[in-house]
């Protein structure tokens, strides 16, 4: 209209009055969108394999398997962490089996939906339009095929640009300033809790190991967080635990959610989410001299590990489930759960071998003669999917689950 024109006609919109918006992930930001999505009038569905039922039916949406919502959306925008398993989530393949004429929205993080694949369904009319506040490559290239199309909006990655965010950012970081400087106290650090400097140093080497079986837990659960158990024997149990508790929830949150999780926030998202934590102490460390023992109860299952520090430095996992264990953590591994017979751990070196992945270290655990056993395999670099899948298709292996712990 500035430039003198009246183009009426070309600006025909949709009315988002009754139409389904799936949501790919509802965590708090997820929750903020559906509360907005609902005074518009929209019917909301989402997926979110670690939400609670009871918390989603208090949310107001209607929670349903992935390839439900790619089939009833109209609208479908991502509230997800980038990991191995959301990274190109939406693809050809999902798309395929979307709507014609579906709108799609990212502003969470890049990578989740594979950009080449988008262009060509914007091409085609099978998606209507997109809107990007977040690319795979930032700066995004200006010959980036997306940006070309009329029917593909985006912005600068400016999710947090407002004055108001900004202005409460700043009183946020001043006031902490003081409280350190006056009292010492580290209040509304995003890594390292606020406790009193002089406890920090015992604590320290139990948030590395606490933090660490939290985000290995996340990494091996299958359905929604019901309960967290933190188990404290031992010397530990005469420290102050609520911090490491809080660590234990960081890395159990971390690798599942959209939001960015920090010891402040941790424990308020967890109650948000219905997750029930616990916290038990005991004397009896039994071989060790402190133990933390992880109990999760997540979908049907009850999944259970066990930590300890060695040399009171050294983080280390000495319990997967049944299986006793002495497991480095850090870095990249894979778990695989097999059938306990010879051979077994041959094929297994043997397929990584052949595609030139390097072992770290490895160690097998078993509880009974001929049943199943657990080996696990720390790796110098991520094993690639086709790999997983040679491994995932022998018949004497039963799972495999690849960890990152950084």
């Amino acid at each position: 209209m500035k430039d003198g024109k009246w183009e009426k006609s070309k600006f025909m919109g949709s009315e988002l009055c009754n139409k389904t918006l799936g949501l790919v992930g509802l965590g708090q930001i997820g929750s903020y969108v559906t509360k907005l999505a609902q005074g518009w009038s929209m019917n909301v569905i989402g997926y979110d394999p670690y939400l609670a039922e009871d918390r989603a039916k208090q949310m107001g949406i209607e929670v349903v398997e992935l390839d439900e919502l790619f089939l009833r959306a109209d609208v479908i925008s991502v509230h997800t962490p980038l990991t191995n398993e959301t990274r190109g989530i939406i693809n050809t393949e999902t798309m395929a089996k979307m709507k014609d004429g579906v709108m799609i929205v990212n502003c969470a993080r890049g990578g989740i939906i594979n950009e080449q694949d988008l262009c060509e369904a914007l091409k085609s009319g099978k998606v209507a339009a997109a809107a990007f506040d977040v690319f795979e490559k930032e700066p995004v290239d200006p010959e980036h095929s997306l940006l070309a199309l009329d029917n593909f909006t985006c912005t600068p990655h400016i999710g947090a640009s407002t004055e108001e965010a900004q202005e409460s950012v700043a009183i946020g970081i001043a006031e902490q300033f003081v409280d350190y400087f006056k009292r010492g106290i580290a209040r509304g650090a995003v890594n390292v809790p606020s406790v009193a400097p002089e406890a920090l140093p015992k604590l320290q080497p139990y948030l590395t190991l606490a933090e660490r079986m939290g985000s290995f837990q996340a990494q091996l659960l299958s359905g929604a967080l019901k309960s967290v158990t933190v188990e404290y024997v031992g010397d530990v149990s005469h420290l102050s635990v609520a911090p490491i508790t809080v660590a234990v929830l960081k890395g159990l949150l971390s690798p599942i959610l959209e939001d960015v999780i920090n010891f402040v926030n941790a424990p308020i998202v967890a109650k948000e989410r219905g997750i029930d934590v616990k916290e038990v102490k005991s004397s009896d460390a039994g071989d060790f001299t402190s133990l933390i023992r992880l109990t999760v109860e997540a979908g049907s299952e009850t999944y259970t590990l066990a930590g300890t520090l060695f040399h009171g430095q050294e983080p280390r996992i000495v319990e997967i489930n049944q299986f006793h264990v002495e497991v480095v953590s850090e870095g990249q591994m894979i778990l695989i759960d097999n059938v306990d017979r010879p051979g077994v751990i041959g094929m297994v070196g043997q397929i990584l071998g052949t595609h030139d992945v390097n072992i770290a270290r490895m160690q097998c655990s078993r509880v009974e003669l001929g049943k199943s056993a657990l080996l696990i395999i720390g790796l110098d670099s991520p094993l690639s999917s086709s790999v997983l899948d040679l491994l995932k298709q022998e018949k004497d292996i039963l799972s495999v689950r690849m960890v990152d712990l950084g």
